[in-house]
Parts: structure tokens; C-alpha cells; sequence
């Protein structure tokens, strides 16, 4: 006999929890560093395109999904017809327990970061940096803590966990959300007030020319929009299965992804303002938040305070996306097997807690480690989560799912655009990746 599904206690409570999960360090730490690669404006733009365009069509993909089979990784492809649906769910299941491992070290970095601002703030002596792994070889103190910060991390998201959805994940999702946005806003009033910050501003989101919308610009937007909605065939899916049958999702959807979008476009208006207010440069990539950022703080009054709320932000933000990273895996284990929630749960943390120690060694081994089971995977699961619901699925059922809320027949129109142009759209970001990332070869100049 199938188990009661528990679902959303309320509307509000769904968005946050969907707007947590989607925002996590895609948005507030990704996003920002992918603006300051691929020069400011022109990428803004055509991010926001794309997460309109290819990001909602995607995520209403997924929770047709998710509801219509109300399973979620585990059960989902194979009850929606995929063929060798049962052996993807299996892949996929194994795909995010290595990802959510090294997604929890980092994490683990951005918690340290941010005691790191307070114990300098007090006299102390603190290098935040000790904790990242170093280039390459060994170092036992960085290793140590890496393991201390993610063990913390592990035990703080079991604690919600092993509650549930309402009690646990949405009532924590209603705090952190609000608190979030609060934060970035207080951030952004000390950003936008410092002398020369208008010269980010600028450039972040006031200096558009097509001239720079390149086809790698493009390519990374949207990529990006896949990323930061955390779409995957897992997170998604699995949240999509704890949807009420009368809850519209083309309309949850769309308020999601506004919520995702602001998170992230937010974010930069909290950095790129400072940054230019003291000459620091925007395109350090993935050290922007971690290594150039800080030195904005120092240079400002009551930095370490400001560098606190950022970090805490930053932290909340990824914490509720590792719950649902970890949600995914216990809602496999209680779907499929026997096993009560609080076993389930400690089982999951205990092995994504090893499955974490390879990436925390070096860089050499974290990098490759988080391109093929974050960025790689993350494409490949939301193409076969898209085939599977509106190629797989009979056309009447997508369509009654997906009209479901609402006294109105969902658009036909919009139904092929999710059969025809999202896969195509996931396919070549999935194969742009493969070429630049494993095969070192430029698809596009």
C-alpha cells in the first residue's frame, strides 16, 4: 500500500520553500561571480530571459512530474514511462549523494567565513582561507576543519529533517526566506551608499550593449538559469511530489522563479556596488565571494558586521537547498523501503557525510568532482525529467496535471514549446558543458 504523501500546509508556505530551494549558492554566490565572468548587463539581460523563457517551462516539467507520480527521484521516471526509468531514477539517486557531499563542504566553508568576521571583530586572530582546500597535495588543518564544518552542517539539516515537510522544512522555510531578502536589502543600502559604488551599479545592470551579448554569454546565462532554479530531474521533482492536486503550477512557477531572480539580482546589487567602490575586480570567478569580496569588508566601517549578515545570508540560502538535497535522498529511502523517517535520515547524513571527504582533500579533485556530478548531471537530469514528462506522459494526462488550479485548459502552445524547445535548449547547454568542460574544446567564440 502507497504511504500518505504529506503536502504544503499553505501557499505561502510552498513559495518559500520552493524560492529556498531554488535560491541556494546558485544565486547569492554563482550568480554573482558568472556576471562579473561574462561582463555585467548584456549577461543580466539575457539571464532573465532565459529563466522566463526555458527556466519556468523546465520547473513546471518537473512538478508535473513530481505530482503526477507523486515520487520523487526514485519512482518518478520509471511511473512516468520513461524507458529504463527505474535505472535513471537509480543514477540519479547516486548522483546527489556526491554532489549534496561536496555541496555540504561548501557550506561548511561559508559557515566558517562568517564566525571568522566576528572572532576578527572581537581581537581575534582568524584566516577564514584556512578552511578551503588548497590547490593541490594535502593539508591536514584545512582538512580537519573542512570535516568539523561539514559534520555541523549534516547534523543542523537532519535536525529539520527528521521532522518533515510541514513541521520541519516548510516551517524553517518561512524564517529563513523573509530573513534572506532582509539581509540582502540591508546589504545593498550599505553597498549603493559608499562613494563610487555607481560606477557598479553602472556596469551591473545600466551599461546594456548587443555588442556584448556574445554566444558564450548566452550559453552561460543560460546555464545559469538552469542552475540557480535548481532544476535536475532530483530537487524539483521530489518537491513537486508533495504538491496539493489543486495548487496551479504554472502560476507557483512563475512566482518561484521571480523569487529566485530577485534573490540573485539582489545579490549583486549587495557586491558589485562595493567592489568598484574600492577598485576591486568584478571577474575573479568562483574567489569572488570567497577571497575578493572579504577584502571589501575590511575596507569599509563596521565591515566585519556587514561581512557577517553576508555570510549568514549566504549560509541560510545554501542551507535550505542541502535540505533538499538531502530531502531527495530520504524521501528515496522512505518512498521504497521500510524504514522510518528518523533512520532514514541519519542513513542519508551519514553517508553523504563520507561520500564528502575525496572533494575536501584539494582542489585538483573538487573541481572535476563538482562539474560532473553538479553542472554535468544537473543538465543531463533535466533533459530526461522534461522527456519524461511531456513525451513520455500521455499528452491528456501532462495537460490535466498541468491545468490543474485553474478554470482554464492549459495552453497548447506553451505545451509544445516544453516538448520541442526546452529539451533542445537543455540539450545544447548540456553539450556546450561537455565540450568546454571535459574535452577542452570552445563549441562557441
Amino acid at each position: 500500500m502507497q504511504k500518505k504523501r504529506e503536502t504544503f500546509s499553505s501557499n505561502f508556505g510552498l513559495l518559500m520553500t520552493m524560492i529556498g530551494v531554488a535560491v541556494g549558492l546558485g544565486n547569492v554566490w554563482r550568480f554573482p561571480y558568472m556576471v562579473g565572468l561574462f561582463g555585467g548587463a548584456s549577461f543580466v539581460l539575457f539571464y532573465i530571459a532565459a529563466v522566463f523563457f526555458i527556466g519556468i517551462p523546465a520547473l513546471m516539467a518537473e512538478w508535473t512530474l513530481g505530482r503526477s507520480t507523486r515520487r520523487g527521484t526514485l519512482g518518478a521516471f520509471e511511473k512516468g514511462g520513461l524507458p529504463g526509468g527505474k535505472y535513471v531514477g537509480f543514477f540519479f539517486f547516486f548522483v546527489v549523494f556526491c554532489a549534496t557531499g561536496y555541496y555540504s563542504n561548501s557550506i561548511g566553508w561559508v559557515g566558517y567565513y562568517g564566525i571568522s568576521q566576528v572572532v576578527n571583530a572581537l581581537g581575534g586572530a582568524m584566516n577564514p582561507e584556512a578552511i578551503l582546500p588548497p590547490q593541490q597535495g594535502f593539508n591536514l588543518v584545512s582538512f580537519l576543519l573542512q570535516m568539523l564544518m561539514t559534520g555541523l552542517v549534516l547534523l543542523a539539516a537532519s535536525l529539520v529533517l527528521i521532522k518533515g515537510l510541514r513541521k520541519g522544512i516548510e516551517k524553517v522555510s518561512k524564517i529563513f526566506m523573509p530573513l534572506l531578502f532582509s539581509i540582502l536589502i540591508i546589504l545593498i543600502i550599505r553597498a549603493v551608499t559608499l562613494p563610487g559604488s555607481s560606477e557598479g551599479i553602472k556596469w551591473y545592470i545600466g551599461s546594456f550593449d548587443f555588442k556584448n551579448l556574445t554566444a558564450p554569454v548566452m550559453a552561460a546565462a543560460l546555464g545559469q538559469a538552469i542552475f540557480s532554479l535548481s532544476l535536475g530531474g532530483t530537487f524539483m521533482v521530489v518537491y513537486g511530489s508533495y504538491l496539493e492536486k489543486s495548487a496551479s503550477i504554472p502560476k507557483n512557477a512563475v512566482f518561484t522563479a521571480l523569487g529566485d531572480l530577485f534573490a540573485g539580482l539582489l545579490a549583486g546589487l549587495a557586491i558589485f556596488p562595493a567592489l568598484f567602490a574600492f577598485g576591486l575586480a568584478p571577474d575573479s570567478g568562483p574567489g569572488l565571494i570567497f577571497s575578493t569580496l572579504p577584502k571589501s569588508f575590511a575596507l569599509m566601517p563596521l565591515g566585519w558586521l556587514f561581512g557577517l549578515l553576508f555570510f549568514a545570508a549566504l549560509f541560510g540560502a545554501a542551507y535550505l537547498s542541502d535540505v533538499a538535497a538531502l530531502e531527495v535522498l530520504v524521501a528515496g529511502i522512505t518512498d521504497n523501503t521500510s524504514i522510518e523517517r528518523k533512520k532514514a535520515v541519519r542513513l542519508v547524513c551519514g553517508i553523504v557525510f563520507l561520500l564528502a571527504i575525496p572533494p575536501m582533500i584539494n582542489f585538483k579533485i573538487f573541481v572535476p568532482w563538482d562539474l560532473f556530478f553538479g553542472s554535468g548531471m544537473q543538465t543531463l537530469g533535466t533533459f530526461m525529467a522534461v522527456i519524461t514528462a511531456v513525451w513520455c506522459t500521455k499528452r491528456a494526462s501532462a495537460l490535466k496535471e498541468l491545468a490543474r488550479g485553474s478554470d482554464k485548459p492549459f495552453p497548447l502552445i506553451l505545451y509544445w514549446w516544453m516538448r520541442i524547445v526546452i529539451p533542445l535548449a537543455v540539450l545544447f547547454v548540456g553539450l556546450n558543458w561537455l565540450l568546454e568542460s571535459v574535452f577542452q574544446v570552445k563549441l562557441l567564440e
